[in-house]
């Protein structure tokens, strides 16, 4: 499936979270991703967080100790 955005924001908010659990110190491991894209209009939350992982992909994904995502 491609997304295909109209916008997309993907935002390293790692820097809030310094010395709490899941900051491995690598300054790269809480995300957030602000997205717009009609192919997720029609799916449910769970469906659309799925698509989002997907696209993201399982290596980057396993890097990731929080996603935050805001669908707009």
């Amino acid at each position: 499936m491609t997304l295909d955005p109209q916008t997309l924001d993907v935002i390293n908010e790692s820097h809030k979270h310094a010395g709490h659990a899941g900051d491995d110190g690598t300054g790269e491991s809480h995300w957030r991703v602000v997205i717009k894209a009609s192919s997720l209009d029609d799916m449910s939350r769970i469906a659309r967080h799925r698509a989002i992982h997907a696209a993201i992909g399982p290596d980057l994904m396993a890097r990731i100790h929080a996603l935050a995502i805001d669908l707009r």
